[in-house]
Parts: C-alpha cells; structure tokens; sequence
C-alpha cells in the first residue's frame, strides 16, 4: 500500500478512532490526543502494518496501548484525571429530546459504571461493530473472555436500568457476531 494510500485509509478511521479513546478515557481532549498519538505511531510504524490485515484493528491495538502507557504514567505520578460526562444531544422536540437525553443519560451512566475491561467490550462490539474475533486481536484476549464480558456487561446494563436482558438498549442482536 502506497503511503498515500495508507495515510487516507488512517484518515477514514479517525472518527471511530475518537470515539474508541473517548470510551477510554472520558476526556474529549484526551481522546484527540490518543488519537493523534495513535496515528503518529500508526504512520511511523507503517512499514510494520502487514497488508491483508485489519488496519483498523492494528490502530486500535495502537491506542489501547496509548491509553494504558499514560494510565501506568499516571499511576506511578499520582494524578488523576476527572471525567467529563457533558453529552450532546439533538432532537425534533422538547419532550423528545428531553426522553432521549434522560435515556441516553441513563445508559451512559450504566456504561460509565460498568468495569473497564467490560465497558471496552461493550464499546468496541456494540459502539464500534466490531466482531467477537476483532474486539479479542486487539484487547489480547480470547474470544471467549469477550463474549462472557460482554454478556456480563449487557446483563449488568439491563439491570441498572430496570430492564430485562432481553429489553437492554444493547441487546445480543445488534452486535456483530465471531
């Protein structure tokens, strides 16, 4: 792949990229900066990246690597980072929007409670359509651990919103399977 062609591939993940960091860290401007690591990295790296892969995997692969070297970073300084919970939200009308901002409200605080290793689950395979397979090359994990924490995260969702499993706004039939 030409580095041309590669850079314009980069380009076309960026919004995926964003959202994956922002499902990371909480920060808008420490997503970018994951984001801009990652393609920094990405782009530096190139020659690394084996044509016929996933370059989508291999960059996410990139910044969760990011995000857990600033995470041990922080750690070893003793600073914490606060999380920003501001979502934007649009609708056609008043009670329309106010409906959807208290549901999303609700299921963004039910995914911000969850255990990170579930949250990134949840985020990559019901967010960012990832499969099973994917979302396991680029955690690290076997296929396996992905589909009992996502299910454990799915249920845990259903629960803190007064639903059943079967009724969770993330239900097993929107994901995209191994």
């Amino acid at each position: 792949m030409s580095p041309s062609h590669f850079a314009d591939e980069l380009v076309a993940l960026l919004p995926r990229l964003r959202r994956f960091a922002l499902s990371l860290c909480g920060d808008r401007a420490l997503a970018d900066d994951l984001v801009q690591g990652a393609c920094e990295r990405a782009l530096k790296a190139r020659d690394r990246w084996e044509p016929g892969t996933r370059l989508d995997s291999w960059t996410f692969r990139i910044l969760r690597n990011l995000w857990l070297d600033g995470i041990r970073k922080t750690r070893s300084e003793g600073v914490t980072q606060p999380v920003d919970e501001t979502f934007d939200l649009a609708g056609e009308d008043g009670r329309r929007v106010a409906h959807a901002s208290i549901t999303a409200a609700a299921v963004m605080q039910g995914v911000a409670a969850l255990p990170e290793d579930q949250k990134r689950v949840l985020t990559m395979v019901c967010i960012e359509g990832m499969s099973y397979r994917e979302a396991a090359d680029v955690l690290g994990t076997p296929i396996g651990t992905v589909m009992s924490r996502l299910s454990r995260a799915r249920r845990a969702l259903a629960e803190g919103l007064g639903m059943t499993e079967s009724e969770s706004p993330l239900e097993a039939s929107d994901v995209t399977t191994p």
